[in-house]
């Protein structure tokens, strides 16, 4: 038994989790004592750690090894009798949750910023889930937050840094600690769900190459392992498949912007059928056909339409779930298939509540996100696999999106980023349209009249939680329909984030390009919030 040793501290500021966990820039995580406060106040709330289990990994990125070095410390030291931790310390998100739930360990620590730049002057995150894999709850967010306001000492352990390189098990003290193969498990799960025999099909044939872009991040491994290896895709299928702690410079959000390399692939002449990228932590996806894109709100919507081809799926689904920001193109699909449709906060964890009462199987948010029950993360490979085992049934990808609009009609979708905004101006800017709600329905702007305006608000139908402030919501009587929130994924001032759609019908009016199709709602965004006045910007930094 090794005796753990009492460090005295002091409260930091400032440490409160946001949808995503803590986000700050590597310099401050790496201040004497701040990663430890964080990781103590969390061990707090856990509450008595002796002889509990959990899974420790994260995405590669600049500081994640030395962090789960102290975080190893101070969970011995706080009395956790195993630690699953990932080769070299990596773990995608998705798969931190599957090994979660697989060994039943009381949680994990996810080291991630997800989608943000890394390296030494960049991000770094951290977030706790809990035992069935998912993000923990508000409530015990708010606990752990309360937590570190107060702290006045933490526990750790003095012992020497850990091989984190070699498989294999060590035993420190009264603490197993297990490092593991960080891709083996995900892919035993993925073959469990997809029909690999016939995806592997596809994929051998000559006339369907494709392109992975791992965005030299978490996910890198994984396509290897799954896409090469096991299901035969083309060697050099998957590019950018070493992860970097900086992820080569590049800023590993998988959109039109930032995967440049992609879509310049899937430009073109070029004669590559299907196209992914996904996120630094492996839980973002986007897809491409041959100089096609499907917006996130779209691709879940016709994944859900098309799941019965899904040997996971193919006895029905529960029901299925979305972000209120994304788009209600799912909500014509659950209608079709007589299953509920649930709109939640933005945030994966309210999802969560719903498939651990079986009341939700495939869910998703606009942000790139896409997942199932299989875990309790959203889940970029999973969401690339689902599509390939849904193209090598049905072939193209774009004449599925077209016959999927055809059938359902076709819910024009943007959302337009207004990056490093003034905090206190974009505060100001979402004050102001929650005071002037009540006004806003029967007024004309840029040509479209409000039907009804709220700040979406969501009782939870599991817990009965309360979740308000979620979202400024304007309706507008054709139909359409713009929505105005701050991002809680940042580091530097705020992120303004204004989502439009619009929904048709007209087979003659199916091939149209959003932005052209969403123009009068996007005015009328802008005549609403006075963008311009509140952030002095005119045009967005990113339009997804």
């Amino acid at each position: 038994m090794i005796s753990p040793t009492t460090v005295s501290t002091q409260a930091f500021s400032g440490q409160k989790p946001g949808t995503s966990g803590l986000r700050k820039k590597v310099k401050e995580f790496s201040e004497p004592h701040y990663l430890e406060n964080f990781i103590q106040s969390t061990f707090n709330v856990i509450g008595n750690c002796l002889g509990k289990s959990l899974v420790v990994g994260g995405d590669g990125r600049y500081y994640n090894r030395e962090a789960i070095q102290t975080i190893i410390k101070m969970a011995i030291g706080n009395g956790f009798s195993q630690l699953i931790i990932g080769q070299k310390g990596i773990l995608s998100t998705p798969a931190a949750s599957c090994l979660i739930r697989k060994h039943n360990t009381d949680g994990g620590i996810i080291l991630s910023a997800s989608h943000n730049p890394a390296g030494p002057e960049e991000d770094f995150g951290i977030k706790y889930n809990g035992s069935n894999g998912g993000p923990a709850s508000e409530s015990v967010t708010d606990a752990i937050y309360q937590q570190t306001m107060s702290l006045t000492e933490y526990l750790t352990v003095d012992i020497d840094a850990l091989d984190l390189n070699t498989i294999g098990e060590t035993v420190v003290g009264d603490c197993r600690i297990h490092i593991i193969d960080s891709v083996s498990d995900y892919a035993q799960l993925m073959a469990s769900i997809f029909d690999f025999p016939k995806i592997a099909q596809y994929l051998q044939d000559s006339d369907h190459p494709i392109c992975f872009d791992a965005m030299h991040a978490v996910t890198g491994p994984y396509a290897v392992e799954i896409l090469e290896n096991r299901l035969g895709a083309a060697q050099g299928s998957v590019i950018n498949g070493i992860p970097l702690d900086d992820f080569g410079g590049g800023h590993p959000d998988p959109n039109l912007v930032h995967a440049k390399e992609l879509v310049q692939n899937m430009s073109g002449d070029s004669a590559l059928v299907f196209g992914a990228a996904s996120d630094g932590d492996g839980d973002r996806n986007m897809v491409l056909g041959n100089n096609f894109y499907v917006n996130p709100c779209d691709s879940l919507a016709m994944l859900v339409a098309n799941a019965h081809v899904v040997p996971g799926y193919k006895e029905g689904l529960a029901g299925v779930a979305r972000s209120m920001p994304t788009s209600r193109a799912l909500d014509r699909v659950a209608q079709a298939l007589g299953i509920d449709c649930y709109e939640t906060p933005t945030g994966w964890k309210f999802f969560g509540n719903l498939m651990d009462a079986g009341k939700m199987t495939i869910c998703g948010e606009e942000s790139f996100g896409t997942g199932s029950s299989h875990v309790r993360e959203k889940d970029g490979l999973w969401a690339v696999l689902f599509w390939l085992n849904v193209i090598a049934e049905y072939g193209d990808m774009e004449q599925i999106a077209k016959n999927h609009w055809l059938t359902y009609g076709r819910d024009y979708f943007s959302r337009h980023d207004f990056e490093n905004v003034d905090a206190t101006q974009a505060g100001k800017l979402m004050a102001d349209l929650r005071a002037n709600l009540h006004e806003f329905p029967r007024q004309r702007f840029a040509g479209l009249i409000v039907e009804r305006a709220d700040d979406f608000e969501y009782t939870d139908p599991i817990d009965g939680s309360v979740s308000a402030n979620q979202g400024i919501r304007v309706f507008f009587d054709n139909g359409s329909r713009v929505i105005f929130r701050l991002s809680g994924t940042g580091t530097v001032g705020a992120t303004l984030r204004i989502y439009y759609d619009c929904y048709e019908q007209d087979a003659d009016k199916l091939d149209l390009e959003p932005q052209q199709a969403l123009r009068e709602v996007i005015a009328a965004a802008q005549a609403v919030a006075k963008v311009k006045y509140y952030t002095d910007r005119t045009e967005p930094d990113v339009i997804t």
